[in-house]
């Protein structure tokens, strides 16, 4: 059975508006195969070539200070690294247009091509489609699926990422999908029927003697119509 590579993706940004010249100043992302994390992370810092707008500082603790020795996006460190590590790969993205808009512009900005829109699944559409007319962030999410958020004292890029895998395997179906079903021969599949084993043993009479006794005289009475004695063998 081939395998499903996803990558669970987030980004921080400088501000909301790429086409006003926002850029991102974190990248985080998530290896998942068959929608399970494998353990393989990335994350950067990145360096915008402007301010960090209060807004940000507030929701993310990311300032200034912070990214002054931080690499541009397109350092090979940066682009070439996170290109590599996604590979062909799905983003999973929770509002995936706005981190679609703000990957796909610094990519152009490096004259990269974009990451086109059939790669890329939007969490919060499928909580939406899931769960009509109740909240559908990340947080509330997290709630709803009891996903601890105790860590979380600011959004962070590789965080929210790691949480955002976390809520995408509870709206694939839940834990339960964690499990894998292996069997002993390479043609025996998942859900095939397989004949119940049979003890080596068989199990002896659970009914005493005199239980019995008293049920074949209660069936004596009955009658020769009674079902029990026209079907017994």
């Amino acid at each position: 059975m081939s395998q499903i590579r996803e990558i669970a993706f987030d980004t921080e940004t400088t501000g909301l508006r790429p086409e006003e010249g926002d850029r991102i100043i974190e990248l985080g992302a998530v290896e998942m195969i068959n929608h399970i994390p494998t353990g393989r992370t990335f994350r950067t810092l990145i360096h915008p070539g402007r301010e960090v707008s209060a807004d940000t500082v507030r929701i993310t603790g990311i300032t200034d200070e912070h990214l002054k020795d931080a690499p541009p996006f397109e350092a090979p460190e940066v682009v070439d690294a996170f290109l590599e590590f996604i590979g062909d790969a799905v983003l999973v993205a929770h509002n995936a247009g706005f981190d679609r808009g703000f990957l796909n512009m610094e990519l152009a900005r490096c004259k990269r091509d974009p990451i086109p829109d059939d790669r890329w699944i939007d969490t919060a559409a499928m909580a939406r489609r899931k769960f009509p007319g109740a909240p559908a962030s990340l947080d509330a999410l997290c709630k709803r699926f009891e996903i601890s958020l105790e860590s979380r004292t600011f959004h962070g890029a590789l965080l929210d990422s790691q949480l955002l895998a976390s809520v995408y395997l509870e709206l694939m179906g839940g834990r339960a999908r964690a499990f894998s079903f292996e069997t002993s021969s390479e043609t025996e599949m998942v859900g095939e029927s397989q004949p119940a084993r049979q003890r080596a043993k068989p199990l002896g009479d659970r009914i005493s003697a005199d239980e019995k006794a008293a049920h074949e005289a209660f069936v004596s009475g009955l009658g020769d119509e009674a079902i029990w004695k026209r079907y017994a063998s």
